[in-house]
């Protein structure tokens, strides 16, 4: 055990050395992970911030039901009555609406009351406004406002649905763009990665040779790499977390004032500590599974 352990403390003080000797390459490399890392890390940062904000907005989806002029009121309230007994757990509020109570409503209106007063009967249908529990999804709702409209009581049925869609489509677009920003990180940390190690091997080859002269194992040679990327890995997953408090701390001095001009408080953040963590965990094992590939296909001299 203490040889295991020896042999580990020396490879992690000989991958800092060797960071330590080439300064500029060093400090370069992390600095680019970092500013790629800092793009899905931003992104993120915007998923986590508007996932619960989408949830936050009051959208219960609303079906309204038109009755046809034959309905009676009666006949409305009756078949109201069966909707929220059938679908319970679909419908959160109903209301019955009678063409007298949607008449005035339009009447309290300016804009309508001249146009309504020339009409010598009342147009308006009786109505059912149904407002759907918030585990409904668009896709259901639409389901239920075509099943509803099969009703032979039924003339029309209004379901506006595009909010829900933008909505949900916003929140996916950056959900997708988030996996494409994390692909094209893990192949710019691999390239780095894997072309740093290799200068190091190509550098250091006098140094690997006379070590295996003298007996040193394949994993005595390459552990000292892996520990190199994975300093790299973590040195670049810090910066980029520092660099992506700086971006939202910019983004959110504008967004402060878009959220009060709209009466509301609204804010970018990171993503939870967990994430951050498995994130740097994630680029670690990345940078030194990259290294390990780079050595053991340059030492082979």
């Amino acid at each position: 055990m203490k040889t295991w352990l020896r042999h580990h403390i020396y490879a992690l003080k000989t991958a800092i050395r060797r960071l330590w000797l080439t300064p500029f390459s060093s400090v370069t490399n992390i600095i680019v992970i970092a500013f790629v890392l800092s793009l899905p890390l931003s992104v993120g940062s915007i998923v986590t911030s508007l996932a619960p904000a989408i949830k936050s907005v009051s959208f219960n989806p609303v079906v309204t039901l038109f009755m046809k002029d034959t309905i009676s009121i009666e006949q409305t309230q009756e078949l109201s009555q069966q909707l929220q007994q059938e679908y319970t757990e679909d419908i959160q509020h109903i209301d019955v609406i009678s063409k007298q109570q949607a008449l005035d409503t339009l009447r309290a209106s300016k804009e309508w009351a001249e146009s309504l007063n020339v009409l010598p009967a009342n147009p308006l249908p009786h109505s059912i406004i149904i407002t759907l529990s918030e585990k409904a999804n668009t896709d259901h709702a639409n389901s239920l406002a075509a099943a509803w409209g099969k009703d032979n009581a039924v003339e029309m049925v209004q379901f506006d649905s595009d909010f829900a869609k933008k909505l949900e489509g916003i929140l996916y677009f950056f959900e997708m763009l988030l996996i494409i920003l994390a692909m094209g990180v893990i192949a710019i940390v691999i390239v780095t990665i894997f072309n740093t190690v290799r200068m190091q091997a190509l550098v250091q080859r006098d140094e690997i040779a006379v070590a295996r002269l003298v007996g040193a194992t394949e994993a005595f040679v390459r552990r000292p790499f892996l520990y190199l990327g994975a300093i790299t890995g973590l040195c670049a997953s810090i910066l980029s977390i520092g660099l992506t408090i700086l971006a939202l701390s910019m983004m959110n001095s504008a967004i402060l004032v878009l959220s009060e001009s709209y009466g509301q408080s609204f804010s970018l953040i990171l993503p939870p500590f967990s994430w951050l963590i498995m994130t740097i965990i994630l680029v670690m094992i990345i940078a030194s599974l990259s290294a390990i590939w780079s050595v053991t296909k340059h030492s082979k001299f």
